[in-house]
């Protein structure tokens, strides 16, 4: 084993290194961290070659200053991550990267291309790289996994072809699911929240529903309705009640009673809840929710876990701002990001307290884990 490691430099001859999607990251960002965003998406991925091996050694004592081999690391069939490569700020510039990248990852995966972008936000800049025609498939899994673990290690992406890149931003998505084995009831969620941001209040308020309107059906005349309204379902609902409903009106009373007595047994011995939320309004820099559901469809590392076997409970909290088009926006306004730094706090501070009542996971939006201790 090579100690201290020295990375290969990226190989600026090879003719396919700007045809293929490259993966650039800052210094201390090592292969490990790679390996676990990767397998956070491609739960197959393997190392093929450990990055570090050495091709030829010939040094004694464990130490050497040759170059070490780039790893392999496939994460699907038909797709590879070669590195990491050691890059200098010339290089660097001379692939139009980031002045400060370090190390570069090479992806080489099928070329799959579909239709020209539809119109809309483009929030990971895929629209703006390929203007032709989008990746599809393959290509489309890769990309979006590069994208995601540039915006997680403070990265860029270089594209092939057309050698766009892509700068995303690191808080550029900021919503946080917490999975775990255990329920709370919506006081009990509320309580914990509200340890964190006092003004939090369950979002379950509504007015109970009251039954059909008195003027709606059999009793509306010619089709319309008391209020001077069509009929609520269309000008012929009257005219098919009278011909095809119960024409017998104590048959029609026993129906009438019998789904009485059906819903005051549900309200005496509801069915057990399955969701609930909760929310934190920000004033001018929008609102948290917080999303209580069970969930069954859980990241690939959380998967086959004695506790989440048979599903888990998912608290999902997300930040609705103001203008809700923003999320959607590669390079969004001064004043969005404003709102949106002030946003994280009161998220953060929720999720480190709902992780401490209830146990469990914390994922982004992009499915890679988060430590509580990082938020």
């Amino acid at each position: 084993m090579v100690w201290p490691p020295v990375l290969p430099r990226i190989p600026l001859d090879d003719p396919g290194l700007r045809t293929r999607h490259l993966l650039a990251l800052p210094a201390g960002i090592g292969a490990d961290e790679v390996e676990v965003l990767a397998i956070s998406r491609f739960p197959s991925a393997r190392w093929e070659r450990l990055p570090g091996s050495e091709p030829d050694r010939t040094a004694g004592r464990g130490r050497s200053s040759a170059p070490v081999e780039p790893g392999v690391l496939r994460v699907s069939r038909l797709s590879t991550l070669t590195g990491p490569y050691a890059v200098d700020q010339a290089e660097a510039v001379s692939l139009g990267l980031p002045a400060q990248t370090a190390v570069v990852y090479d992806a080489a995966c099928p070329r799959e291309r579909g239709a020209k972008p539809y119109p809309g936000g483009d929030r990971d800049g895929l629209k703006r790289a390929f203007p032709d025609a989008m990746p599809i498939r393959e290509e489309e899994r890769v990309l979006l996994w590069l994208v995601a673990a540039a915006r997680r290690l403070g990265g860029a992406v270089r594209t092939g072809e057309h050698g766009v890149v892509l700068h995303p931003d690191v808080d550029g998505t900021i919503d946080l699911t917490l999975y775990s084995s255990r329920w709370l009831e919506p006081d009990e969620a509320l309580a914990v929240v509200q340890r964190a941001v006092p003004r939090a209040r369950l979002a379950m308020d509504g007015t109970p529903w009251a039954g059909p309107a008195t003027d709606a059906g059999r009793r509306a005349l010619a089709g319309i309705m008391g209020t001077g309204l069509p009929e609520r379902g269309g000008s012929g609902l009257s005219a098919a009640l009278a011909q095809h409903g119960v024409q017998d009106e104590r048959e029609r009373e026993r129906l009438v009673a019998e789904a009485l007595a059906y819903d005051a047994a549900m309200l005496a011995d509801p069915p057990p809840r399955e969701g609930f939320g909760a929310i934190v309004d920000l004033g001018v820099d929008g609102l948290v929710a917080l999303e209580v559901g069970a969930e069954e469809i859980l990241p690939p590392l959380l998967r086959d876990l004695p506790w989440t076997r048979a599903g888990a409970v998912a608290y999902r909290v997300r930040w609705e701002p103001s203008d809700v088009d923003e999320l959607e926006l590669e390079r969004p306004s001064f004043a969005h990001k404003v709102a949106r730094g002030r946003a994280i706090p009161p998220m953060q501070a929720i999720v480190r307290e709902l992780h401490a009542a209830v146990g469990g996971e914390i994922a982004d939006a992009a499915e890679f884990l988060v430590a509580p201790e990082d938020l």
